[in-house]
Protein backbone atom coordinates (compact mmCIF):
# COMPACT_ATOMS: atom_id res chain seq x y z
CA UNK A 1 0.00 0.00 0.00
CA UNK A 2 0.97 3.46 -0.79
CA UNK A 3 1.75 5.67 2.28
CA UNK A 4 1.60 9.62 1.36
CA UNK A 5 2.96 11.96 4.35
CA UNK A 6 0.91 14.74 4.83
CA UNK A 7 0.81 17.97 7.25
CA UNK A 8 -2.98 16.95 8.24
CA UNK A 9 -6.13 19.01 8.09
CA UNK A 10 -5.67 22.66 8.98
CA UNK A 11 -7.41 26.04 8.38
CA UNK A 12 -10.39 24.66 7.23
CA UNK A 13 -8.86 22.34 4.70
CA UNK A 14 -7.88 18.81 4.70
CA UNK A 15 -4.57 20.04 4.22
CA UNK A 16 -3.13 23.66 4.14
CA UNK A 17 -0.86 22.28 1.25
CA UNK A 18 -2.43 22.55 -2.07
CA UNK A 19 0.13 20.15 -3.20
CA UNK A 20 -0.38 17.55 -0.24
CA UNK A 21 -4.19 17.99 -1.23
CA UNK A 22 -3.12 17.21 -5.45
CA UNK A 23 -1.52 14.32 -4.32
CA UNK A 24 -3.88 13.30 -2.59
CA UNK A 25 -7.21 13.00 -5.03
CA UNK A 26 -4.16 12.09 -7.72
CA UNK A 27 -4.20 8.66 -5.84
CA UNK A 28 -7.92 8.50 -5.49
CA UNK A 29 -8.12 8.81 -8.81
CA UNK A 30 -5.71 6.39 -9.66
CA UNK A 31 -7.87 4.27 -7.41
CA UNK A 32 -4.60 2.50 -5.83
CA UNK A 33 -4.92 1.67 -1.95
CA UNK A 34 -3.29 4.42 -0.31
CA UNK A 35 -3.11 5.59 3.59
CA UNK A 36 -2.25 9.34 5.04
CA UNK A 37 0.24 9.61 7.49
CA UNK A 38 1.60 12.96 8.99
CA UNK A 39 4.73 13.38 7.41
CA UNK A 40 8.20 14.86 9.14
CA UNK A 41 9.75 17.92 6.49
CA UNK A 42 12.96 17.11 8.03
CA UNK A 43 12.89 13.44 7.24
CA UNK A 44 11.28 14.00 3.93
CA UNK A 45 13.01 14.24 0.34
CA UNK A 46 13.71 17.40 -0.57
CA UNK A 47 13.26 18.29 2.82
CA UNK A 48 9.20 18.73 1.24
CA UNK A 49 5.84 17.68 1.89
CA UNK A 50 3.86 15.77 0.09
CA UNK A 51 6.05 12.85 -0.54
CA UNK A 52 4.70 9.15 -0.76
CA UNK A 53 6.19 5.67 -0.02
CA UNK A 54 5.51 3.31 -2.56
CA UNK A 55 6.96 0.04 -2.05
CA UNK A 56 9.92 1.27 -0.23
CA UNK A 57 10.29 3.76 -3.02
CA UNK A 58 10.57 7.09 -2.20
CA UNK A 59 8.99 9.65 -4.12
CA UNK A 60 8.61 13.51 -3.51
CA UNK A 61 6.73 16.45 -4.71
CA UNK A 62 3.47 15.98 -6.05
CA UNK A 63 4.19 16.38 -9.91
CA UNK A 64 7.04 13.95 -9.64
CA UNK A 65 4.27 11.50 -7.59
CA UNK A 66 1.82 12.19 -11.03
CA UNK A 67 4.63 11.07 -13.19
CA UNK A 68 5.46 7.60 -11.29
CA UNK A 69 2.33 6.84 -10.96
CA UNK A 70 2.38 6.68 -14.68
CA UNK A 71 5.92 5.09 -14.78
CA UNK A 72 5.16 2.25 -12.19
CA UNK A 73 1.79 1.28 -12.43
CA UNK A 74 0.68 2.50 -15.70
CA UNK A 75 -1.81 5.41 -14.39
CA UNK A 76 -1.22 7.92 -16.34
CA UNK A 77 -4.81 10.02 -15.60
CA UNK A 78 -5.29 11.55 -18.91
CA UNK A 79 -7.41 8.91 -21.51
CA UNK A 80 -8.79 10.72 -24.09
CA UNK A 81 -6.46 13.82 -24.24
CA UNK A 82 -5.10 15.24 -27.21
CA UNK A 83 -1.46 16.54 -27.33
CA UNK A 84 -3.25 19.94 -27.39
CA UNK A 85 -5.20 18.75 -24.64
CA UNK A 86 -1.82 17.33 -22.02
CA UNK A 87 -0.09 20.53 -23.12
CA UNK A 88 -2.88 23.17 -21.92
CA UNK A 89 -3.01 20.69 -18.48
CA UNK A 90 0.31 20.92 -18.55
CA UNK A 91 0.69 24.84 -18.58
CA UNK A 92 -2.42 25.65 -16.06
CA UNK A 93 -0.46 23.30 -13.72
CA UNK A 94 2.60 25.22 -13.97
CA UNK A 95 0.77 28.55 -13.97
CA UNK A 96 -0.92 27.30 -10.83
CA UNK A 97 2.52 25.68 -8.77
CA UNK A 98 4.46 28.74 -10.15
CA UNK A 99 2.74 31.39 -9.90
CA UNK A 100 -0.67 31.81 -7.78
CA UNK A 101 0.62 29.97 -5.33
CA UNK A 102 3.47 32.51 -4.45
CA UNK A 103 0.50 34.36 -4.19
CA UNK A 104 -1.58 32.67 -1.99
CA UNK A 105 1.94 32.24 0.07
CA UNK A 106 2.01 35.70 -0.13
CA UNK A 107 -1.57 36.96 1.52
CA UNK A 108 -1.30 33.80 3.71
CA UNK A 109 1.99 34.47 5.78
CA UNK A 110 2.72 38.42 5.17
CA UNK A 111 -0.46 39.89 6.29
CA UNK A 112 -0.61 39.80 9.74
CA UNK A 113 -4.39 39.15 10.02
CA UNK A 114 -4.24 36.60 7.69
CA UNK A 115 -1.02 34.59 9.46
CA UNK A 116 -2.86 35.03 12.74
CA UNK A 117 -5.65 33.01 11.75
CA UNK A 118 -3.86 31.06 9.13
CA UNK A 119 -0.34 29.54 9.08
CA UNK A 120 -0.12 31.30 12.96
CA UNK A 121 -1.66 28.28 14.07
CA UNK A 122 1.32 25.59 13.06
CA UNK A 123 2.96 27.34 15.74
CA UNK A 124 0.71 26.99 18.96
CA UNK A 125 3.04 23.90 20.21
CA UNK A 126 6.24 26.33 20.49
CA UNK A 127 7.06 27.12 23.66
CA UNK A 128 5.44 30.76 24.75
CA UNK A 129 8.99 32.12 25.44
CA UNK A 130 10.31 31.38 22.11
CA UNK A 131 7.09 31.52 19.97
CA UNK A 132 7.61 35.43 19.08
CA UNK A 133 11.16 34.61 18.38
CA UNK A 134 10.81 31.56 15.44
CA UNK A 135 7.43 32.82 14.59
CA UNK A 136 9.82 35.83 13.07
CA UNK A 137 12.26 33.28 11.61
CA UNK A 138 10.07 31.76 9.63
CA UNK A 139 8.47 34.41 8.73
CA UNK A 140 12.04 36.02 7.62
CA UNK A 141 12.24 32.64 5.56
CA UNK A 142 9.40 33.08 3.77
CA UNK A 143 9.68 36.98 2.69
CA UNK A 144 13.37 35.81 1.18
CA UNK A 145 11.51 33.05 -0.42
CA UNK A 146 8.67 35.19 -1.90
CA UNK A 147 11.59 38.56 -2.69
CA UNK A 148 13.78 35.57 -4.32
CA UNK A 149 10.56 34.14 -6.65
CA UNK A 150 9.74 37.35 -7.69
CA UNK A 151 5.89 37.70 -6.10
CA UNK A 152 7.33 40.03 -2.95
CA UNK A 153 8.63 42.81 -4.97
CA UNK A 154 5.39 43.63 -6.08
CA UNK A 155 3.16 46.11 -4.57
CA UNK A 156 -0.08 44.88 -3.25
CA UNK A 157 -1.82 46.41 -6.42
CA UNK A 158 0.10 44.71 -8.85
CA UNK A 159 0.37 41.05 -7.22
CA UNK A 160 -4.02 41.67 -6.96
CA UNK A 161 -3.83 42.16 -10.40
CA UNK A 162 -1.79 38.95 -11.17
CA UNK A 163 -3.93 36.51 -9.20
CA UNK A 164 -7.35 38.09 -10.94
CA UNK A 165 -5.40 37.59 -14.32
CA UNK A 166 -4.76 33.81 -12.75
CA UNK A 167 -8.60 32.97 -11.61
CA UNK A 168 -9.62 34.73 -14.96
CA UNK A 169 -7.85 32.32 -17.00
CA UNK A 170 -8.47 28.93 -14.74
CA UNK A 171 -12.42 30.27 -14.74
CA UNK A 172 -12.42 31.13 -18.64
CA UNK A 173 -10.89 27.73 -19.48
CA UNK A 174 -12.82 25.68 -17.30
CA UNK A 175 -16.19 27.05 -18.74
CA UNK A 176 -19.22 25.14 -17.90
CA UNK A 177 -17.67 21.56 -18.05
CA UNK A 178 -18.62 19.13 -15.06
CA UNK A 179 -14.65 18.23 -14.86
CA UNK A 180 -11.63 20.73 -16.34
CA UNK A 181 -10.78 18.93 -19.18
CA UNK A 182 -14.62 17.97 -20.28
CA UNK A 183 -16.94 14.82 -19.05
CA UNK A 184 -14.42 12.82 -17.16
CA UNK A 185 -11.84 13.77 -14.26
CA UNK A 186 -8.44 13.80 -15.30
CA UNK A 187 -4.92 14.43 -13.48
CA UNK A 188 -5.23 18.49 -13.96
CA UNK A 189 -8.79 18.01 -11.94
CA UNK A 190 -6.40 17.21 -9.23
CA UNK A 191 -4.45 20.29 -9.38
CA UNK A 192 -7.24 22.95 -10.07
CA UNK A 193 -9.45 21.30 -7.43
CA UNK A 194 -6.50 21.53 -5.23
CA UNK A 195 -5.69 25.25 -5.65
CA UNK A 196 -9.33 26.24 -6.42
CA UNK A 197 -11.04 24.80 -2.77
CA UNK A 198 -7.64 26.54 -1.21
CA UNK A 199 -8.56 29.80 -1.71
CA UNK A 200 -12.23 29.29 -1.48
CA UNK A 201 -11.45 28.48 2.41
CA UNK A 202 -13.04 30.98 4.94
CA UNK A 203 -10.66 30.40 7.86
CA UNK A 204 -8.06 33.21 6.93
CA UNK A 205 -10.66 35.86 6.49
CA UNK A 206 -11.64 37.39 3.09
CA UNK A 207 -8.28 37.19 1.51
CA UNK A 208 -7.81 38.70 -2.17
CA UNK A 209 -7.44 35.24 -3.95
CA UNK A 210 -11.26 33.89 -2.09
CA UNK A 211 -13.09 36.90 -3.08
CA UNK A 212 -10.99 37.02 -6.73
CA UNK A 213 -12.16 32.78 -6.88
CA UNK A 214 -16.26 33.74 -4.99
CA UNK A 215 -16.69 36.00 -7.88
CA UNK A 216 -16.46 32.96 -10.56
CA UNK A 217 -19.68 30.88 -10.25
CA UNK A 218 -18.50 28.14 -12.64
CA UNK A 219 -15.02 27.81 -10.32
CA UNK A 220 -16.90 27.55 -6.93
CA UNK A 221 -19.48 25.30 -8.60
CA UNK A 222 -16.48 22.87 -9.60
CA UNK A 223 -15.10 23.10 -6.20
CA UNK A 224 -18.48 22.11 -4.60
CA UNK A 225 -19.43 19.32 -7.24
CA UNK A 226 -15.64 17.25 -6.46
CA UNK A 227 -15.77 18.08 -2.86
CA UNK A 228 -18.90 16.05 -3.11
CA UNK A 229 -17.80 13.61 -5.33
CA UNK A 230 -14.44 12.83 -3.61
CA UNK A 231 -14.35 14.00 -0.14
CA UNK A 232 -17.81 13.77 0.77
Amino acid sequence: MITLYQFGPAMGLMDPSPFVVKADLLLKLSGLPYRRVRGDMRKAPKGKLPCIDDDGQMVPDSTLIRLHLADKHGITLDAGLNAEQKALAWSVDCMLGEHFYWGIVHERWMVDAHFERGPGVFFKGVPSLLRGLVVALVRRKVRANLWGQGMGRFSEAERLRLLEADVEALSALLGERRYFMGDAATWIDASVYAFVSGALTDAMGETPSRALVSARPNLVAYAERLRAEFYP
